[in-house]
Formats: C-alpha cells, sequence, structure tokens
C-alpha cells in the first residue's frame, strides 16, 4: 500500500477518535474554549491537512490507485459530515445545513457511479464545488474555535474577536451551503445524459 492510501486511511481512523473525545467528558478550558473543542479540532485539522497531502502525493509520484479514487472522496465527506454532526450536537450548527450537504453528496456519488458504469468519464468537481470544500473546512474550524453561538452575537456582549469568528463562520458557513447547492445542480446538469 502506498503513502497517499496509508494518509487516506489514516484520515479514516482519525474520525473515530475525533467522535469518541465528548464521550471523554474531559473537564477544563484554555483561553476560555473546553478542551473537548481543541481536540476536536487539532484531530480535524490534521485530517483536513492529509486530504490535500494525500492527492499531491499521488499526483506527484503517479501514485493514484482505484483505491485511492475511492477511499479517498469517501474519507473527506466522512470527516466532514462527522465533524458538523459533532457541531450540530454541540447546538453550534442548524441541523439543516449538513443535510444539504449529505443530499449533495448522495446525489453526486450516484451520478459519478453512474458515469463509470455505462462507460463515461468521471465528471470533474466544478470551481463551487471547491469553494464548498474550502469554505466548509474554514467553517467548521471556526465552529469549534469560538465557543459563542450567532445567537450570543445578536444580544450583544461579545469582544471585537468574538464578533468576527462569529460574522466569519457565518459567512464562510453561507458560501458553503450557496456553494453546494451550485455545485449539486451543476452535477445534475452535467450528468442528465447518463440517466437518459
Amino acid at each position: 500500500m502506498n503513502l497517499p492510501n496509508k494518509l487516506t486511511i489514516f484520515r479514516i481512523i482519525l474520525v473515530p477518535i475525533m467522535v469518541i473525545i465528548p464521550l471523554l467528558n474531559l473537564q477544563g478550558a484554555w483561553l476560555g474554549i473546553p478542551i473537548t473543542y481543541w481536540l476536536i479540532n487539532f484531530i480535524f485539522i490534521i485530517a483536513s491537512v492529509t486530504d490535500k497531502l494525500d492527492g499531491y502525493i499521488a499526483r506527484k509520484t503517479n501514485q493514484v490507485t482505484n483505491f485511492g479514487k475511492f477511499a479517498d472522496p469517501l474519507a473527506d465527506k466522512i470527516l466532514v459530515l462527522s465533524a458538523m454532526l459533532l457541531l450540530v450536537e454541540f447546538g453550534k450548527l442548524p441541523a439543516w445545513i449538513p443535510i444539504i450537504i449529505l443530499a449533495r453528496e448522495f446525489i453526486v456519488s450516484g451520478y459519478r457511479l453512474i458515469a463509470v458504469e455505462q462507460g463515461g468519464k468521471v465528471i470533474a468537481a466544478s470551481i463551487f464545488g471547491k469553494i464548498k470544500t474550502v469554505t466548509q473546512i474554514i467553517a467548521i474550524i471556526i465552529a469549534f474555535i469560538d465557543v459563542n453561538s450567532f445567537a450570543r452575537f445578536i444580544s450583544g456582549g461579545l469582544t471585537g474577536l468574538q464578533l468576527l469568528l462569529n460574522v466569519l463562520q457565518t459567512v464562510m458557513m453561507t458560501i458553503c451551503v450557496i456553494a453546494t447547492i451550485i455545485s449539486g445542480i451543476d452535477y445534475l446538469k452535467d450528468g442528465k445524459k447518463f440517466l437518459k
């Protein structure tokens, strides 16, 4: 097994570790942020870096494999949706956001399977798909840094940095949702010939 595939498997292994951390009921905080959030965020950042690293290494060293083509996007989806569901559980993200992203991922995966089965080339990710990926990673990282909910921002009493983090998280997540919907529509348009 080559290094890019090992990094992909490592990313998948990090997800259950990330999900188990809230169950440990860790006490304490640093800079006003619970240790649990710091640990989850640290693992999420490491996993996100391996996502970029495994693809880069695979292309640069010509180690692209069928396993990698299958497992890499799957690992990304598992990582992002797990982090978002943790944010929903912590009351820091409304449930409809991961629902939209999950629906889009099912649609895109279905179209890709149909395209490959019918001998078509894999539908490449659009610019909106790339924007979705970048903005959702930034929004998730910020959401775990900022312990204050957006509702508290509306009621006031936040410092300048907390206000900035709240606004930045909201903007990034809004762009992510819009890019998710647009990229999903792009896949539907590009892949409709495979359903005929």
